[in-house]
């Protein structure tokens, strides 16, 4: 069960989580009228007053800009103030999740974002591993589609979008594996249901582009960012389903999964699990995120309760 955070954002003001509630007619509730971000958060074992959080300007950002999709005016440093002084407030004592959450508010029945009240919160949680398994993950090719930019707006993080990856999530589990891998409407790989998805093939790093409907990661951003500064190779291209089952390493990453290396596709093996590449991408990670990489300094802010 969830270990979360005492105390929550809500209708601009701190309150305790469990007072921080909404109305069963709220208008996101019925038609996904929300957006949502997600963020790590690491207490520093040097300094256990400190919490290290990756990329915090681009996670608000990016949340500001899923708000622009809703008619929804809520600028980045706002969003980043108050989720430091959700830190603050709530003093954590181990690794945890926040996740901020725009949304149309009103309690009206028209499914629409003009003239309805619109608010932020923000709640977290003690959070661990959330995919990650030593032997790797199992992944199965989903019968669900990812759905196309042409219909929403796939750049920001809509949660009424994410039914699409609740089914196929589901769907992978009750088949016997962990995650399930999204085509999107040409038949091509997208992404899992909350990932994003890397291959290597003869040494190079392979991902779908930005124009393969997937979400742009903040966490598959930086890998590329960080593979090639390794002097890995990195393509973005569309990908077939076929090349993942003949990849050399496959692994999947994100805010909560971070990087998780993936042993099987369908009933195919990934032969080299963990993978060179994907063992020095996981570390480099791990160490930047912990504020113990010197080069990528400006990706960790530090907050001090």
């Amino acid at each position: 069960m969830e270990e979360f955070l005492p105390i929550a954002y809500f209708e601009g003001k701190f309150v305790p989580f469990r007072e921080a509630n909404v109305s069963i007619a709220t208008h996101a509730l019925h038609y996904g009228t929300g957006a949502f971000g997600g963020l790590r958060g690491w207490v520093d074992e040097a300094q256990p007053d400190q919490a290290l959080l990756f990329r915090l300007d681009r996670h608000c950002q990016r949340l500001s800009h899923s708000a622009r999709f809703m008619h929804y005016d809520l600028p980045p440093d706002k969003i980043e103030s108050a989720m430091i002084e959700f830190i603050k407030q709530n003093k954590p004592t181990k690794p945890f999740y926040m996740r901020p959450f725009v949304y149309s508010s009103g309690l009206g029945i028209a499914p629409r974002l003009h003239d309805i009240e619109q608010n932020f919160f923000i709640y977290g949680l003690y959070l661990g591993e959330y995919l990650s398994k030593p032997e790797g993950v199992s992944c199965r090719m989903s019968s669900w589609h990812r759905q196309e930019d042409i219909s929403l707006p796939l750049r920001g993080k809509i949660s009424g979008a994410y039914i699409t990856s609740s089914l196929a999530k589901t769907e992978a589990y009750s088949s016997g594996f962990d995650e399930a891998i999204l085509l999107n409407s040409q038949g091509k790989v997208s992404e899992a249901t909350g990932m994003n998805i890397f291959m290597v093939r003869n040494g190079k790093l392979y991902t779908p582009g930005a124009d393969q409907d997937i979400l742009e990661g903040i966490t598959r951003d930086s890998i590329i960012t960080v593979a090639r500064n390794l002097g890995i190779e990195v393509i973005e291209r569309p990908i077939d389903k076929s090349e993942l089952f003949i990849a050399d390493e496959v692994f999947l990453c994100g805010t909560a999964a971070k990087v998780s290396m993936v042993s099987r596709v369908e009933n195919y093996q990934i032969p080299h699990a963990p993978g060179e590449i994907t063992s020095k991408i996981k570390n480099e990670m791990t160490a930047i995120t912990q504020g113990k990489h010197d080069s990528y300094k400006d990706w960790v802010k530090t907050v001090t309760f």
